[in-house]
């Protein structure tokens, strides 16, 4: 027999309808300012070839012009996310996105090389402040269970599709308009994510009172810098070159000082109880090896369309469309097939999924047609990455205490984007080594060829790795 609704369900029913409301609202200024900052580590590919006409920068200059927001990102990732656990996550979100709006119109309206490599820093620090938050604020909107998994499927998948949809977005703004607007286009956007985070999402922060341990906020960042600063240097020097040398070895010391100092604080900035957590220090390492094959995939694919088969920049980043779609859609069938599959088999499958793309991809030719070279190989290898994302993340976030959700949802996002740096940098080494010097077709295929094999193989190992570290599920 149906039972008649009371006066108590009626009430409850209209008290939930706007509490869900603001739980998408907070979700979709979260998952936006994600999506900025991803996207603006690939939007800038496609246009590096104007702003060297337009500001005269060198060809080590126009390397720094990506290189200066990755180090930065990297670097001050681990302080951001402190940061909004202390000081709470919505002030922190809007700062970092603040600052990255401002930096964006400094960037774009550059008239010296240095203005532009200086914005691109600025850019990176708002970054590192702002991306830490979004996961945080994320998983603080959705209580734990299938409800939280589908959102940080969600998160997953915009920051994904960001990352994804750099080739289109840089290539149709500088065609249709100008490399500027790369960087100009992120200030209606972020305005427009600063007012509706304002309004919508709630502050939160850490109870206790604790302090910002300054020592270690210190000692990481420039630890992290220093290492991200040498892993781009291999691109120049190459790895035994002191220049490369130099600051990964420093940066590794500092790195290292960093850990006896955390050991010993009474509030510090990186409690290493975290890392006895088996699915926050399994999850993060998987993320470093699975970022480090995925970042390189999209530079390598769009300078093969670009530079082997002629491709305009608007037509590289078309071409790459159903690529960014699979991403977003393998990220939105992580949530729901977890609870059949378990989090560490879905990541499993995902990474194996991902290295049959690579694999494929490493048979292209310098005559390929665009079905066989770019839409089969792409779509399986970013459909893959789109099933790794979520259960990393789930993993890594669910053997986190309270107060150290902001800390751990920055270790994410430090360990994605260093392992993307390391990634780009060993698999240039070895797409030039293969290369030889030559710039011709058939040598820079060998080379990218060489670099999707090698990606394969990391992923393998990944695979492997997952399988027997990974918890086989997300921790209460």
């Amino acid at each position: 027999m149906v039972q008649p609704r009371t006066e108590t369900d009626t009430r409850t029913a209209t008290a939930d309808s706007p509490r869900a409301a603001r739980t998408w609202a907070v979700l979709f200024a979260a998952c936006a300012g994600q999506f900025l900052v991803v996207l603006d580590v690939s939007v800038v590919n496609v246009a590096l070839p104007s702003m060297r006409a337009d500001l005269g920068l060198s060809a080590v200059g126009l390397q720094w012009v990506l290189n200066a927001y990755a180090i930065a990102f990297a670097g001050f990732m681990l302080l951001g996310g402190r940061a909004a656990d202390l000081f709470g996550r919505k002030r922190m979100f809007l700062a970092g996105l603040g600052l990255f709006t401002a930096a964006s119109v400094a960037g774009g309206l550059a008239v010296e090389g240095w203005q532009l490599l200086a914005a691109r820093a600025v850019q990176g620090l708002g970054a590192a402040v702002l991306a830490p938050a979004t996961l945080t604020i994320v998983t603080g909107a959705v209580p734990p269970g299938p409800a939280r998994t589908r959102a940080i499927g969600t998160w997953s998948a915009v920051g994904a599709g960001g990352g994804a949809a750099g080739g289109l977005v840089g290539g149709v703004l500088t065609d249709l308009l100008s490399w500027r607007w790369v960087l100009l286009i992120n200030v209606p956007i972020g305005v427009l994510v600063l007012v509706c985070a304002a309004l919508w999402i709630r502050e939160s922060r850490t109870e206790g009172g604790r302090r910002l341990d300054l020592p270690g906020a210190v000692l990481v960042t420039a630890g992290l810098a220093a290492v991200a600063y040498g892993i781009v240097q291999t691109e120049e020097a190459g790895w035994g070159e002191r220049a490369t040398l130099v600051p990964l070895l420093g940066g590794l010391a500092l790195l290292v000082v960093f850990v006896a100092v955390e050991a010993r604080t009474s509030a510090p900035l990186m409690p290493l109880k975290v890392f006895r957590s088996r699915a926050v220090s399994a999850a993060n390492v998987a993320m470093l090896v699975s970022g480090s094959a995925s970042f390189a995939m999209w530079f390598f694919m769009t300078v093969y369309a670009q530079n082997v088969l002629g491709y305009s920049p608007l037509a590289a980043g078309l071409a790459l469309v159903p690529s960014s779609v699979s991403v977003i859609v393998g990220s939105k069938l992580a949530p729901r097939l977890m609870p059949t599959t378990g989090a560490r088999n879905l990541a499993v499958i995902g990474t194996l999924v991902a290295a049959s793309g690579f694999g494929w991809q490493s048979m292209m030719d310098a005559h390929g047609t665009y079905v066989t070279t770019i839409l089969g190989p792409g779509i399986l290898m970013m459909l893959g990455v789109g099933l790794v994302i979520t259960p990393l993340a789930s993993l890594a976030t669910s053997g986190a205490a309270p107060g150290d959700a902001g800390l751990v949802s920055g270790l994410v996002n430090t360990s994605r984007t260093m392992g993307g740096a390391l990634g780009l940098a060993v698999l240039s080494t070895v797409a030039a080594s293969r290369m030889g010097g030559g710039t011709g077709p058939e040598a820079l295929t060998a080379g990218y060829a060489l670099a999707f094999r090698t990606g394969a193989g990391v992923l393998l190992a990944g695979a492997v790795l997952m399988l027997l570290w990974l918890p086989s599920r997300a921790e209460a």
